[in-house]
């Protein structure tokens, strides 16, 4: 894939713009139209669901064979002082396997999430699951793709010293709007590595952008209010208390062009090929490796 162009929003985040690449992306999520749905990775299925009840839950099977878009990390690169979210940006246009397609893709540092989200909403069990998706305030969690390595396994041990030295690279999520949470792409060990140590993991977010027209028009909005501003301080004295205001105010403004949202543009559901006969015939053949889920 050709590089994409690159708009940096201040520390931690920027937007990337996708070409060359018009979908079916080779992660999808693909529904039958009748309640049923299908994360694929190339040809490998890797989640089933099929929305119930009057709360729609999403009752899902997850199988074996996801494969992370980022190669493997080595100690020197955790303790590289790398730009985590410029990284994952090469790295996500290099790979395959990944969500990306066509349009405008942010990637955001996020180090603060509400506690319920690494705790009761962080799906570890493996591989069927339950997400109330309508009721009760939604689901806003995150699903591993994988099955989750034990705390004393031995890449997790290693990633744990990484935690406690502050030294632990984020992990990788994508924001899927229908479920109102995050799928992990990378780094399934490293987040058990500091939710054993008793941190709550630092993560790049993935998700899609809508077109930046409208950001444009908050931004210009938002550019002549603060030309209005600052007019106004040009009728007072040059005195050193006027200064430190007009320096606050770039400051401020700067902030604020720099926090400006992107929003979010719904994650697409693709068509399934074969519709509900397809997602029926792969559901019976997870039911018998896993007769007991």
């Amino acid at each position: 894939m050709n590089r994409g162009h690159r708009e940096p929003l201040g520390p931690g985040r920027l937007v990337l713009n996708v070409s060359g690449r018009p979908g079916p992306p080779a992660l999808r999520f693909e529904t039958t139209g009748e309640g049923g749905i299908l994360l694929r990775q190339g040809d490998r299925p890797l989640l089933l669901g099929r929305t119930a009840g009057s709360c729609r839950d999403l009752h899902l099977h997850r199988l074996d064979g996801y494969r992370s878009p980022v190669p493997p990390l080595r100690s020197a690169d955790q303790r590289s002082k790398a730009n985590w979210v410029h990284r994952y940006a090469r790295w996500l246009e290099d790979a395959d396997g990944t969500p990306l397609l066509d349009g405008r893709w942010e990637l955001a540092l996020r180090t603060e999430f509400p506690p319920y989200v690494w705790a009761d909403e962080f799906m570890k069990d493996w591989p069927g699951g339950r997400l109330e998706l309508y009721c009760g305030g939604g689901w806003n969690g995150v699903l591993p793709l994988r099955r989750l390595s034990p705390p004393d396994a031995g890449r997790v041990k290693a990633y744990r010293r990484h935690a406690r030295e502050g030294t632990l690279a984020p992990v990788l999520l994508w924001s899927v709007t229908f479920l109102d949470g995050c799928v992990i792409l990378d780094g399934h060990d490293r987040a058990v590595a500091a939710l054993a140590e008793g941190r709550t993991p630092e993560c790049v977010l993935l998700s899609q952008a809508p077109d930046d027209k409208e950001w444009r028009r908050a931004a210009v909005k938002m550019a002549e209010g603060h030309e209005h501003r600052m007019r106004s301080l040009s009728d007072r004295p040059a005195d050193p208390g006027t200064e430190r205001q007009r320096a606050a105010m770039e400051r401020g403004y700067a902030d604020a062009l720099a926090e400006l949202p992107y929003g979010l543009v719904p994650t697409r559901l693709w068509p399934l090929p074969g519709g509900a006969r397809a997602w029926d015939d792969l559901a019976a053949r997870a039911m018998l490796q896993f007769p007991r889920d």
